[in-house]
């Protein structure tokens, strides 16, 4: 389908529930900085995750980061985040996969468009490739932040597009 660009946040969550392989089922090309691949392979990072980076699949590409200075507005996020973008910008990538606010902010002012963890589940529950509430319900087992109601909204609308 599409080239992707993957920050940290989406395949750490995505490893933890179950769902990593609904991304090359998704798109056709998944990049990621080497930097996010270092970030998932931390001593601080889940067993899981960290076994799943040490091997990873076949369709996911780690590619260096030209170090560089920035723009003002990157110097701020994680450099995960910065590195995304730039290797998004790099690689002319059609998305970017994140879910930190302020990373999805900058990419989108670049023009990128952006999706996180919940977009990417929502996406896969529309091409019927996964039970968004059963997803859902994968990923409130995980330190995943969303806002209150949010979940229930976006089955609701998923709902609402199977049952017009």
């Amino acid at each position: 389908m599409r080239l992707v660009v993957a920050d940290t946040g989406p395949l750490h969550y995505l490893v933890l529930t179950g769902d990593i392989e609904l991304l090359p089922r998704l798109f056709e090309i998944v990049l990621a900085p080497e930097r996010v691949r270092d970030e998932l392979a931390h001593t601080e990072a889940p067993e899981v995750v960290r076994a799943w980076i040490a091997a990873p699949p076949p369709w996911l590409e780690t590619r260096p980061v030209e170090a560089g200075r920035g723009a003002d507005d990157l110097e701020t996020l994680d450099a995960g985040e910065r590195d995304a973008i730039a290797l998004a910008m790099a690689a002319k990538a059609d998305l970017l996969l994140m879910d930190d606010r302020d990373g999805v902010a900058a990419a989108r002012r670049r023009g990128f468009a952006v999706t996180g963890t919940l977009g990417l589940l929502d996406l896969a529950a529309r091409k019927g490739l996964v039970d968004l509430a059963a997803a859902f319900e994968r990923l409130k087992g995980t330190s995943f932040y969303y806002r209150q109601g949010l979940l229930e909204a976006l089955l609701a609308q998923h709902r609402g597009r199977r049952n017009p």
